[in-house]
């Protein structure tokens, strides 16, 4: 019964992080909408097909196939998947991976090419290492979590904010994913967190408002306010996207909590209808979760 209760929410969380980022996808870089949107839309600044996945899932989905190929976290891995995502759709990606990218196509070495990238740029607190992780929350238990976010958010993102935003939703995943109720995996994230700027505003979530922004602290924030205010599954993804700005990523980040919470049962039949994929998902998912539990 653990393999399939656990199943169920290891493949609500990437399921439903896929959904968030259809639905959010045609309202990216917008306002808030004046009419609540609660289906699947075309449209929006890449002309999306309605159900079409974004970059979000694209990486998250990269990162879970890594972790089933090599039965763990292995950066020389990880990072030609990353890019074979990439090179499909180059213009779906944010400032700070698209350079990092370039810099490895180039022949930059990994490490170095996250700190140039970081200087050029001053700063790499954006939020594309946060969206990608969660498959590291549903492949590890929560012991192990913290310390592998870090290093996956890192082979990127050389900022450490961007990193403790991801290790602090992975591990609530994690937990969640493992029978752990919501409160409780939020509490033991916040007792894990070792960075003061990410432990003030994810602590105290509920004393900040919700912000959009393609900044890791901000889009984590907004995403974990919406899921730990919600009543359902659907209100906090319909509460996500609906705030506009980077509403595909926020939307993937509160998807995946959502969904390692309330489970892929509790997604409408409608969203697993219209999402772009979704067999496939499910099935690495249900492969993510198979390795997970029979790993070493």
């Amino acid at each position: 019964m653990r393999f399939i209760s656990g199943n169920l929410h290891a493949t609500g969380s990437l399921v439903a992080l896929a959904i968030g980022d259809a639905l959010g996808a045609p309202l990216e870089g917008s306002a808030p909408p004046n009419a609540w949107v609660t289906e699947m839309l075309p449209g929006g600044r890449h002309f999306r097909k309605k159900g079409e996945i974004t970059d979000d899932t694209l990486q998250a989905l990269a990162v879970a196939e890594s972790l089933v190929a090599c039965r763990g976290f292995r950066p020389t891995d990880l990072i030609p998947r990353l890019i074979l995502g990439y090179n499909k759709h180059p213009e779906w990606y944010g400032p700070t991976s698209s350079a990092f990218f370039e810099l490895i196509k180039s022949g930059t070495l990994p490490h170095r090419a996250a700190w140039l990238v970081h200087k050029r740029q001053r700063g790499s607190r954006s939020n594309g290492s946060v969206m990608r992780g969660f498959p590291v929350g549903i492949f590890f238990p929560a012991h192990d979590v913290y310390d592998v976010s870090l290093a996956c958010s890192q082979l990127t993102h050389f900022d450490p904010v961007a990193a403790h935003c991801s290790a602090w939703l992975n591990v609530m995943v994690s937990d969640m994913c493992r029978g752990v109720s919501r409160k409780r995996a939020y509490r033991h994230a916040r007792s894990l967190c070792t960075n003061d700027e990410v432990f003030t505003i994810l602590g105290n979530y509920q004393n900040y408002s919700q912000v959009p922004s393609l900044d890791a602290a901000l889009c984590s924030h907004a995403a974990l306010s919406c899921f730990m205010n919600a009543r359902t599954l659907e209100g906090a993804i319909l509460t996500a996207i609906n705030l506009g700005g980077d509403a595909d990523t926020v939307g993937a980040c509160c998807g995946a909590l959502a969904g390692a919470y309330w489970g892929s049962r509790a997604i409408p039949h409608r969203w697993k209808r219209d999402l772009d994929g979704y067999k496939n998902i499910l099935h690495s998912a249900e492969l993510l979760w198979y390795c997970a539990e029979y790993s070493p």
